[in-house]
């Protein structure tokens, strides 16, 4: 089995700082509806309720995993009065989440074919 050639190479030493950085990241892409929240969210910036009704999660549930994405710092938020609206911390993310989907798809189909 040959694999396609790769494109960019991460070159981080072992224990060195920006490990502990992607491993924060990654930790906050780690979970399926963070994922769907961060897909709603799409380059715009909305409430917890619009967030809920769209993706379908109860409020608790949102608010949680907001706390984490913002903690993560993968979201932002902006306060507008007494309301709280989150967005990207950084438009890219989607970017990476669309690569790993790319990255999990292949890999799904090459495992399915052995």
């Amino acid at each position: 089995m040959s694999f396609p050639a790769r494109k960019h190479t991460l070159r981080l030493k072992p224990g060195a700082e920006g490990c502990r950085s992607v491993a924060i990241l990654a930790k906050g892409l780690s979970d399926e509806n963070r994922l769907r929240i961060l897909m709603c969210l799409n380059g715009q910036k909305k409430s917890v309720s619009k967030i809920v009704e769209e993706v379908g999660l109860s409020q608790p549930l949102v608010s949680h995993h907001l706390k984490e994405l913002k903690r993560c710092l993968i979201v932002d938020i902006e306060r507008n009065g007494p309301f709280i609206y989150y967005g990207l911390a950084d438009s890219r993310i989607l970017g990476v989440v669309q690569a790993l989907r790319s990255i999990a798809m292949d890999l799904l189909s090459a495992r399915k074919t052995l």
